[in-house]
C-alpha cells in the first residue's frame, strides 16, 4: 500500500518581535482638533507618517470615551491620513471598548497602567502587632568592569530593517538607511550616516542620548520625544550632531 503524503509545511509562520509604533496619547477629547494635528504631520513628513500605524492611548484622558466618541475619533484620524490599529492597554472600560470596537489591546503599553489597575486589598483583621521584619541586605555593588558594553551592529542598517538594543545601549559601526530603523533603551551611537530613524530612550528613559557622524535623519527621538528631518536647522544637516532631552524640549546640536 502506497504511503500518503502529508504536508507538515505551515500555511502561515508567526513571529512576534519588537514594532515601532506611533502611540498616540490623547489629552483631549477633541476630534476635529486631533485630526487637524496628524493632518499637519502627515503634509510636512507625508515619508514617515503618511498611512503610518497609530495606537491609541486614552489614558491621558480623565474617563474612558463612549463608543460613538471613540469611533469618531477614528474616522478622522482615518481622513487625516493614519491608521489606527490598536488601544493602549488601560482600564476595565478600556479593555471593552476595545472589544466593541473590534481592535487590539497592545501590550507593549501595559506596563504603566496595570500597577493603577489592581484592587486594593481587603483591610486585614485587627491582630497583636508582629515584630518588625529585618531589612534586607543592600545588593553587592557590581563588579568593576563588568558593566554591559551594549549592542554593536557592524554591518549597515538597511532600508526596511529595525535594530533593537533592549535595556542597553546600541552602537552602529556603519550607516542608518532611510526606511530603518534603529531603537535603544539606552543611547544610541552611530559612526556612519543616519538617513532612517533613530529612537533613544524607548522605555523612557530622559537621559539617553544620540550620537551620529552624518545627520540626515527622518526622525530622532528620545523618551518619546521627536522630530523629523523638517523640524531641524538646515545648517544641522550632513553634520556630526547629538541629540537630548532638556526638560520636555528634544535638542539637537552640532558636535565640536
Amino acid at each position: 500500500m502506497a504511503a500518503t503524503s502529508m504536508d507538515f509545511e505551515p500555511a502561515g509562520e508567526l513571529k512576534f518581535g519588537q514594532v515601532g509604533i506611533a502611540n498616540l496619547r490623547v489629552r483631549r477629547l477633541d476630534p476635529e482638533r486631533l485630526a487637524a494635528e496628524m493632518r499637519d504631520r502627515v503634509t510636512r513628513a507625508p515619508n514617515l507618517f503618511a498611512r503610518a500605524a497609530v495606537v491609541l492611548d486614552f489614558g491621558g484622558l480623565p474617563a474612558t470615551p463612549g463608543l460613538d466618541e471613540a469611533r469618531q475619533l477614528i474616522d478622522a484620524l482615518h481622513e487625516a491620513g493614519v491608521l489606527p490599529v490598536a488601544l493602549a492597554w488601560g482600564s476595565a472600560d478600556n479593555a471593552r471598548l476595545s472589544e466593541q470596537l473590534g481592535l487590539p489591546l497592545l501590550a507593549k503599553f501595559r506596563a504603566q497602567y496595570e500597577r493603577g489597575d489592581e484592587p486594593s486589598p481587603a483591610p486585614a483583621a485587627e491582630t497583636a502587632p508582629l515584630p518588625p521584619e529585618p531589612a534586607p541586605p543592600p545588593p553587592p555593588p557590581p563588579a568593576a568592569g563588568a558593566g554591559d558594553p551594549g549592542l554593536m551592529q557592524t554591518l549597515p542598517v538597511r532600508s526596511g530593517q529595525q535594530i533593537y538594543a533592549e535595556n542597553r545601549d546600541l552602537t552602529v559601526l556603519g550607516a542608518v538607511g532611510a526606511g530603518a530603523e534603529v531603537i535603544a533603551d539606552g543611547s544610541i551611537h552611530i559612526y556612519g550616516p543616519l538617513r532612517g530613524r533613530a529612537l533613544a530612550g524607548a522605555q523612557g528613559n530622559a537621559s539617553a542620548r544620540i550620537f551620529c557622524r552624518a545627520f540626515q535623519a527622518e526622525l530622532v527621538a528620545v523618551a518619546g520625544r521627536y522630530k523629523v528631518l523638517e523640524e531641524i536647522p538646515k545648517e544641522l544637516h550632513g553634520k556630526a550632531v547629538q541629540v537630548w532631552l532638556e526638560g520636555d524640549e528634544l535638542r539637537i546640536a552640532a558636535l565640536d
